[in-house]
């Protein structure tokens, strides 16, 4: 097994560190079941005061049409707004309980403690690359195919629940609207029961999946869980010294790196990523990397070792924000890169040559 395996199940500080990201297990499935059923419990208990409501509203509108003489100054704009009024207030009910039923069902899935790390901008999130990536990449290919399960399930319920009663529906052609509409809205009613049943199901199974990857993706490996371990047995100001000496070593590794790159690409002044490139790899490596301060550094190592600096401030935001030290530059910035390196390898031959 590898020491790298991701093998052993997420420590609470891990736990905590992914909720404060909001990275928690959700289904939007299982929402929108739970608030379906509400619907239609809160329609089916409300039905017959908001059918009288609206009834009297057109009632009162026909009575306007046919004389529209009793119309005053102010025209229609008072009276509309009343029925509108009226009509919001007999479909409040509905709404309320829709709204409540969402509260509850997000609460009982991910806590009712709120997490503004969640909501915090990320501008990794306006990457277009990273969007597309998001879009077409396997998870939505995943998700697409399970929203085409769903509808499918879905509508076959629906089907089977709609094709048996299609005769005793025809029958009901010529019946007066007080015998047709509650006989409509009785029918209606149990064929969204059925289909908000399946479409429940439905949400519960992938509420399960959502709780699987989620644990997956939090779970550590042996060496990540000795150094959570051992960390939070010393005092906080022994893990602060600890960390800012571990920090300074990695950055003077890092900065033992510059002078071995092929480029330093620049802002130019706010931002400096080293790259190097070998033939063994699949792809260039991110070396060195800085800000401001570290960025002016590692511009001057470069310049001492005769590193080329090259100002391409696009392509040094994009390494900067999305690639680590030590770790190689994504697909999406091969052909940025590409061309970088091939104009710094042109320039060193002729150089030679020269």
């Amino acid at each position: 097994m590898a020491a790298g395996d991701k093998t052993e199940k997420a420590t609470p500080k891990r736990r905590s560190e992914a909720r404060r990201k909001g990275q928690v297990a959700k289904s939007a499935d299982l929402n929108g079941a739970i608030v379906l059923f509400a619907a239609l419990f809160a329609l089916s208990a409300t039905a017959p005061h908001l059918v009288q409501t609206l009834e009297n509203c057109l009632r009162e509108t026909f009575a306007l049409v046919s004389s529209p003489g009793v119309v005053d100054h102010r025209g229609l704009g008072p009276l509309l707004s009343g029925q509108a009024r009226a009509a919001g207030l007999a479909a409040a009910p509905v709404m309320l309980v829709c709204v409540m039923a969402a509260l509850v069902v997000n609460a009982a899935q991910v806590g009712i403690k709120p997490h503004p790390g969640a909501m915090k901008p990320d501008p990794k999130r306006l990457n277009p690359l990273s969007g597309f990536k998001n879009i077409y990449g396997p998870n939505a290919l995943f998700e697409g195919a399970k929203n085409i399960v769903k509808v499918g399930a879905v509508g076959a319920v629906t089907a089977l629940a709609v094709l048996p009663k299609l005769d005793e529906l025809a029958g009901l052609v010529g019946l007066p609207p007080s015998e047709l509409l509650p006989t409509l809205a009785h029918t209606g009613l149990g064929i969204a029961q059925r289909a908000g049943a399946a479409y429940l199901l439905i949400g519960v199974i992938d509420y399960a999946y959502q709780r699987h990857r989620h644990e997956k993706s939090l779970k550590m490996d042996k060496q990540e869980v000795k150094e959570e371990h051992k960390s939070q047995e010393l005092p906080p100001e022994v893990r602060g010294a600890m960390r800012r000496r571990q920090l300074q070593a990695a950055r003077a590794r890092m900065m033992a790196d510059v002078p071995t790159a092929d480029v330093v690409v620049t802002n130019p002044t706010h931002f400096a990523v080293a790259l190097r490139y070998e033939a063994s790899k699949s792809a260039p490596e991110v070396v060195a990397k800085g800000a401001d301060h570290l960025a002016k550094k590692i511009r001057e190592l470069a310049a001492d070792s005769g590193v080329p600096v090259i100002s391409d401030p696009p392509l040094a935001r994009s390494l900067h924000a999305s690639v680590e030290v030590g770790q190689l530059i994504p697909e999406e910035l091969y052909h940025a890169v590409a061309q970088l390196l091939a104009f710094v390898y042109r320039t060193a031959r002729r150089r030679v040559a020269a």
